[in-house]
């Protein structure tokens, strides 16, 4: 595991960035001095110096002349979205062009994206992993002239498996499936255990990619009700399971996308537990759990599954080189019949890029440059939640992950988000629109923003446009006219 070998200064700096997040630092208190620090903790004074200086990077602390370090100014508590109230029904799933549109433009460097879940080049160690790349077509060049077969090169499934104690679990490397991403592996899950017209449930917003996937399986959407940040209502879906034919729930437990939600400890048990009891599989998604700001967050349902009926899925396109497009999935009970679709839908991945994301999970630094990775992706969505405190429309309600680098945004109601999407296109920014997340027009009036892309002075300024255009709206629906 990599957390031994992080260096001292970053253990300290994290464990008091946890207590500023939390609240148990208040805004403005007085930190103590470098020696006072230092002495506290028995670390160098230079430790002590490295700690602070990471803490003020992250805009967590500042430092004011003659005076000492305090807790900086953090955001304003802004009122959380509401728990999700979606149909108790399910329905087919019928999606327009609007989620590619969204992601198409989001990848035109002519636009100011915040329409894409995905982290910029500049949060990764490029060098890192030009060199994992390099090494691999070096030592094992035969493999660019070999087609692959099988489930994978033994030495990434044993990197992946080795990288899922980190979730709690022990997997077996014989029963890891390497795929081409994570919506590949999700996807082959909701072919293994379900027939067209059966039920899937999932949280209500979901991911866009997620109804994709059902749609083109012709399967029925069931969307539970679910809390901005505890996640997926497990009495509600209780309740589902009693009334319905669930044939599978699909689930993000840790900061689902596009809420960030992450649901506590307990109720992943229990949610384990209920799976075996009604003999229901889960598919869970574990894309963003390195990303959550506290351990116990990153712990995966899959832990507690002791009959396997949970299919965990992910992938290190978040985490650690979004180009190699690799996923996994260990598919529990079903794992026999998956390697087998697998092969028939798809067949095995390239051998050197396999090779190259085993030598970058098994490479010392990994926990280090994600701690630093979180730090700085929370400095920027707490710059984001800032900005939208002072532009948006009075009665703006946005959420406040435990990690990531996605907001929800629930706007006023009479404001169509839709139209706002088009507003913002017009000046050259791209949102993602609340449409794209349900089966039904039930999040019309909400936004999903991503600030993890590529991250630039003209993003403040573009955040801020966005919320004088949702005002403009607002006094004036259905207006052409939308100056400042």
């Amino acid at each position: 595991m990599d957390a031994p070998l992080l260096p001292l200064y970053m253990q300290l700096a994290d464990r008091m960035a946890r207590s500023i997040r939390a609240g148990t630092l208040k805004r403005g208190e007085r930190l103590p001095s470098v020696r006072e620090l230092a002495g506290q903790h028995g670390v160098s004074l230079s430790t002590a110096v490295q700690a602070y200086r990471w803490l003020e990077d992250a805009r967590l602390i500042e430092a004011r002349p003659r005076s000492g370090y305090f807790v900086a100014a953090r955001p304003p508590r802004l009122p959380e979205p509401k728990v999700s109230r979606p149909d108790a029904a399910s329905r087919m799933v019928e999606l327009d062009h609007l989620g590619a549109q969204v992601m198409a433009l989001s990848q035109d460097p002519a636009f100011v994206s915040f329409g894409a879940a995905c982290p910029g080049p500049e949060l990764f160690d490029q060098d890192r992993v030009r060199r994992a790349m390099a090494r691999a077509v070096m030592r094992h060049r035969e493999l660019l002239c070999t087609y692959p077969i099988g489930p994978g090169m033994e030495e990434a499934r044993r990197a992946v498996a080795r990288h899922a104690l980190g979730l709690g679990c022990v997997l077996d490397p014989d029963e890891v499936v390497i795929t081409n991403s994570c919506i590949e592996a999700i996807s082959l899950c909701l072919r293994v255990v379900c027939k067209p017209g059966d039920v899937v449930a999932l949280e209500s917003p979901t991911y866009y990619g997620f109804l994709e996937i059902l749609q083109s399986l012709h399967l029925r959407a069931l969307e539970i009700p679910t809390h901005p940040r505890h996640g997926m209502s497990l009495d509600a879906l209780q309740l589902a399971f009693e009334t319905q034919q669930v044939k599978a729930v699909l689930t993000v437990p840790t900061l689902s996308n596009p809420l960030g939600a992450s649901l506590p400890v307990a109720e992943r048990r229990r949610l384990a537990a209920m799976l075996a009891r009604h003999d229901v599989a889960l598919i869970e998604d574990v894309l963003y759990n390195d990303l959550a700001e506290q351990e116990d967050k990153r712990r995966a349902v899959k832990s507690f599954d002791t009959t396997g009926h949970v299919m965990i899925c992910g992938s290190f396109s978040k985490t650690i080189a979004p180009g190699l497009r690799m996923g996994w999935v260990e598919a529990g009970r079903w794992g026999r019949v998956l390697r087998q679709t697998k092969a028939v839908q798809s067949g095995a991945q390239s051998g050197v890029l396999e090779l190259a994301l085993a030598d970058l999970l098994t490479q010392a630094g990994g926990g280090a440059a994600l701690r630093q990775m979180r730090a700085t992706i929370a400095a920027r969505v707490d710059q984001a939640r800032r900005l939208i405190a002072e532009s948006f429309p009075k009665g703006t309600r946005v959420s406040d992950p435990a990690g990531g680098f996605i907001l929800w945004l629930e706007l006023p109601e009479s404001l169509d988000a839709a139209q706002l999407y088009e507003a913002c296109l017009a000046e050259q920014i791209v949102i993602a629109p609340g449409l794209m997340f349900s089966a039904s027009p039930r999040f019309r009036h909400c936004v999903r923003l991503g600030v993890g892309g590529r991250w630039g002075p003209e993003h403040p300024q573009a955040l801020r446009r966005i919320g004088a255009l949702a005002r403009t709206l607002l006094m004036n629906p259905g207006s052409d006219e939308l100056a400042a």
